[in-house]
């Protein structure tokens, strides 16, 4: 089952920081909004710049993205490239990081895309 129709119906996890967030009940430094994706500041930022693209409906992760999901995840890395411009980075670069599970320390269950820059960045990341 994809997780568009795990969420038919049900845009809004009222259990979910972020769909939350995205709903605007929770209040955020909110970078850009549309229909489908919003772009907020990390609370715990890891560079300059570190802002989470997710998706307004819920979708718990990107190891539970289907192909139905593919409209909303290339609507996410648009916002994303968008943001980068927005914030100064997109010449210098950026990174995108997308977080699955305990072991990578996504500790939100909804699909969220790190935009982080604004100074040289490592590798390996982790």
């Amino acid at each position: 089952m994809s997780s568009a129709e795990a969420t038919a119906g049900e845009d809004v996890n009222t259990s979910c920081v972020f769909c939350r967030i995205a709903a605007g009940d929770l209040p955020a430094d909110v970078l850009a909004r549309t229909e489908h994706c919003v772009a907020f500041r990390d609370l715990s930022p890891q560079a300059p710049v570190h802002v989470l693209v997710v998706p307004v409906r819920h979708v718990e992760n990107a190891g539970t993205v289907e192909l139905d999901d593919a409209e909303v995840l290339a609507q996410m890395i648009v916002m994303a490239r968008e943001v980068a411009r927005s914030q100064g980075i997109a010449d210098t670069g950026y990174r995108l990081v997308f977080n699955v599970g305990d072991d990578a320390n996504n500790t939100v269950p909804h699909l969220h895309l790190h935009v982080i820059g604004g100074r040289r960045l490592g590798w390996p990341p982790g």
